[in-house]
This record gives C-alpha cells, structure tokens and sequence, in this order.
C-alpha cells in the first residue's frame, strides 16, 4: 500500500530528528576531513589521492545502512538474542588472538582480515557488552545492590572481554570497556561502594600492566612531558600539539594543513581532530564538541523518558559509546591522557568504528519512537 507524503513525513518526525542531526553533521564533517587529510598518505600507499576517500564513503553508505535497519527493527529482536551477541563478540576476540585471519600491526593483532577488508572486534565487543548489562540490570534490579548477584556477573563477564582484549594486546580498549561497565552499573543501580571498589582494583591492575610493560610505560609517561623526548616516544602527540597550536581562532582553511605531509602519523585516523584544529581551529574543534554535547543531550533525554527499564539503560549505553569515543580521543589528541589509540566517533577514517557508531545511533533512534524526547 502506497504511504502518503503526509504519512512519511509523520513517521519520520517520530524519530529524534535533532539526534539524527548531530550524527549526520559529525559523519559529513568526517568524510570531508578524511578527504583533506588521507590525500597524501593515500598517494603514497595507493597511487590514488582519493582512495582512503573512497573507501570512507563505502564505510559511510554500509553505517547509514545500518543505521536504518537498526532504527526500524523490533527492538525485541535484539534483547532476545543478548547471550548470542555476547557469544559473536567474545569468538570474533578469540579468532584475532588464535587464529591466521587475524593481522598484526604495532605488535598487536587487534584486526580480522575479511577479503579486502580488516573487521576490529572490538566494536562488537562493545555493543554485546551494553545489551548484556542493559538485559542484566532490568532483569536483576531487586538483586542489584547485593555484591553476589548485582555486582560480580557483570564484572566478571566484562573482565572476560577485557583479558581478551589484553591478549591481543589492547590496553585501551580495555579500558573503553571498564569505562561503559562503570557508566551502566552507575546508572543500573549498583552500590556505590562496589563501584569505588572495583575503581580502586581496576586503577591498580592498569598501573601494574603499566609499570610491567616496557612499551606501555614510555607511552603513559611520555605524554607528562612528550617534548622531552620530542623524536621518540613523544613524537606523536608533539605533533598533535603543533596541528592544534597553529590553526588559531579560524585555522589556516580547509586542506592548507601542513601536519598531514607525514609529520603526524594517523592523520586520518585516530588524531584527526589535531587536524581539524589545524585546518579549522577553534570553531572547527568547538564544532565537534557541540555535536557530541547534542548526542550526549539526546541520549539522557530518550533515556530518561523510556518506560522500560530495559530500554532505559540501552540508550544510556548505546549513547555511551558515542560519547566515551569522544572524550577519549580528544584528551589523546590534546595530551589529557596517555595515547589510547581510540577514534573519532563518525570523523575518523575507518569502517568498524563507522559502522559499530551509526549502529548505536540506530538503536537510540528506535528507542525515541516510543516515547517522544
């Protein structure tokens, strides 16, 4: 039966256009930046300046597709099958340890190789980890201040994923997850003396793993004071700090940067913001910050407003993973924090990350049919 415009456009405003905004302004702003900055890297490797762009617009049109699936489907769908997603996540780790499809760069296998194209797990991970505390939480909440039954299966199954990850190794992606499981087990109703608890043990094991690791140590302590060792281990983050410095108030225009000429590794990838700082300065940096602010905004808004439990934490969750993303990589990026290796939610070049993102914005756009934020 044929829907009329009236009928379309009503469907259509029952989403949350503003949230819908803010993701399509981010991954706009992301294909035009990949474009500025992967030119010369792409040339390089590729003979094609416009072949990472490309391939970044393939990302794009899979995660928009994604996006639609995930907005339009039977949120049930998902709920039913928590245990299968977890199972799916923890495998996909397992095979980028053990197994010959996984590929190895920086001494860590954190990729699986599919045909012409590299899958990270972590993305998954990710996702599986909010539909199970999302699930576990709605399903436990009398039990939930109890230290057996409300706090230790959850910090069990997510200590699991992270030691998978460990392996591998990917120290910050562990530490993106203990972040969510902090997030949702705030927000799902645990003690808070639990919390600070197991804060206390994570900080402590992550200074171990620290102090126990060579390569982790110069990197942790080389972003005190990256310009004492400005040629080695603090190379990359002066770099960033050189991009950002220089774009000013305006910054010195669209594709005039000179720090993507192979002075700051993964320009187009993980420290883009440094190149945005540098190309659009201030207001191009402010830009993106208000655009995750919105999705922040939009994710409490469709959360609080939910009538299920259930529902209520997955849009926190799903939204959290937008919005840890971010934070993340802008004290990466401005020397906040040690170098964690975590992209740009929407901006940085690549496809789990693109994907794993429109796929959260997805879900939250499904959860604000039901109830008007």
């Amino acid at each position: 039966m044929k829907i009329s415009q009236r009928e379309a456009a009503r469907q259509f405003m029952s989403y949350d256009v503003i949230l819908l905004g803010a993701v399509v302004c981010l991954a706009s702003l992301g294909l035009i930046m990949v474009l500025s900055a992967s030119g010369i890297m792409a040339e390089k490797v590729y003979g094609d300046k416009y072949a990472l762009f490309w391939k970044q617009v393939l990302f794009m049109v899979a995660g928009f597709t994604v996006l639609v699936i995930a907005a339009r489907s039977n949120i049930e769908f998902f709920y039913r099958n928590t245990y299968v997603w977890l199972l799916l996540a923890a495998g996909l780790l397992i095979l980028t340890v053990f197994s010959p499809f996984s590929t190895t760069a920086g001494g860590a296998s954190r990729w699986l190789r599919l045909g012409p194209f590299s899958v990270q797990p972590l993305e998954a991970a990710k996702i599986a980890l909010v539909f199970y505390l999302s699930y576990f939480f709605a399903n436990k909440q009398e039990l939930v201040k109890t230290f057996s039954v409300g706090f230790l299966p959850p910090i069990l199954m997510t200590g699991a994923l992270c030691f998978l990850l460990l392996l591998q190794p990917d120290f910050g992606g562990a530490v993106f997850l203990a972040a969510l499981l902090f997030l949702m087990c705030l927000v799902g109703g645990t003690r808070i003396i639990f919390l600070g608890s197991a804060a206390m043990l994570a900080l402590v094991s992550g200074a171990l793993l620290v102090v126990n690791s060579p390569y982790r140590f110069r990197r942790v302590f080389s972003f005190l004071d990256p310009f004492k060792d400005a040629q080695n281990s603090g190379y990359q983050l002066v770099q960033s700090l050189y991009g950002l410095g220089s774009g000013g108030w305006f910054g010195q225009g669209l594709g005039e940067g000179k720090q993507k000429l192979f002075f700051l590794p993964e320009a187009h990838n993980d420290f883009i913001m440094s190149v945005i700082g540098e190309e659009l300065g201030f207001v191009g940096i402010s830009l993106v910050v208000i655009l995750i602010g919105v999705v922040l905004w939009r994710t409490i808004m469709i959360s609080i407003r939910q009538e299920s439990m259930h529902d209520r934490i997955t849009a926190f969750g799903m939204g959290s993973i937008v919005v840890i993303g971010g934070i993340l990589n802008m004290g990466v990026v401005m020397g906040a924090i040690p170098p964690k290796g975590v992209p740009m939610p929407f901006i940085s070049y690549g496809g789990s990350h693109l994907v794993s993102g429109f796929f959260c914005a997805g879900v939250l756009l499904n959860l604000s049919r039901k109830v008007r934020a």
